[in-house]
């Protein structure tokens, strides 16, 4: 891990869930330090991931699993046919324009975090294949599955950002606190 995460205060759970996840949460958005909206858009190997596509996806998923764990609709539900959209800015969408829906997204995720009477508290998953049947999962699991589904798209990020410009994630960390760069 290239960045630390303060330790919480003794035993508080929610506060390390919330660290860990806005740690992986920064490194994806350092990915598209120094970019323009060009550069943040393409691909630079034989994937179809772009950092502005990664961006949406990853603030979009998140939105997906704190409506689920809210029980309210999602108002971003991608279907088969724009599911490509999901991993891509389309129309007027910008990156800061992302970045600002998925501060909104991260601010109710804190939110719901912080306020359930308990991390046990269990939430059900919609039928899908890939659910078990009328499977449920507690608040706690979902901290730990975006600490994860982050994590593993920060990676993307890393490596699509080395393709793009060599910038690796120390440079990154450098260049947000507006420090100079690694020789």
């Amino acid at each position: 891990m290239v960045t630390f995460v303060p330790p919480e205060a003794h035993g508080d759970e929610r506060g390390a869930l919330l660290s860990f996840i806005e740690a992986q949460r920064g490194a994806l958005r350092r990915s598209v330090i120094g970019l323009d909206e060009e550069q943040a858009a393409s691909r630079p190997s034989a994937s179809e991931l772009s950092l502005s596509g990664l961006l949406k996806h990853v603030a979009e998923v998140e939105l997906s699993w704190l409506r689920m764990a809210q029980q309210r609709p999602n108002e971003r539900k991608r279907d088969q046919e724009t599911w490509a959209d999901g991993f891509r800015l389309v129309g007027d969408e910008t990156v800061q324009g992302i970045l600002a829906f998925w501060d909104a997204v991260a601010k109710e995720t804190e939110e719901l975090i912080r306020s359930v009477p308990s991390l046990d508290d269990t939430f059900p998953l919609p039928d899908a294949p890939w659910y078990p049947k009328g499977a449920r999962v507690s608040v706690r699991w979902l901290g730990m599955h975006l600490i994860q589904e982050l994590g593993r798209h920060a990676g993307h990020a890393d490596i699509i950002r080395e393709s793009l410009d060599g910038k690796n994630s120390f440079e990154l960390i450098d260049m947000e606190r507006g420090q100079a760069q690694h020789a």
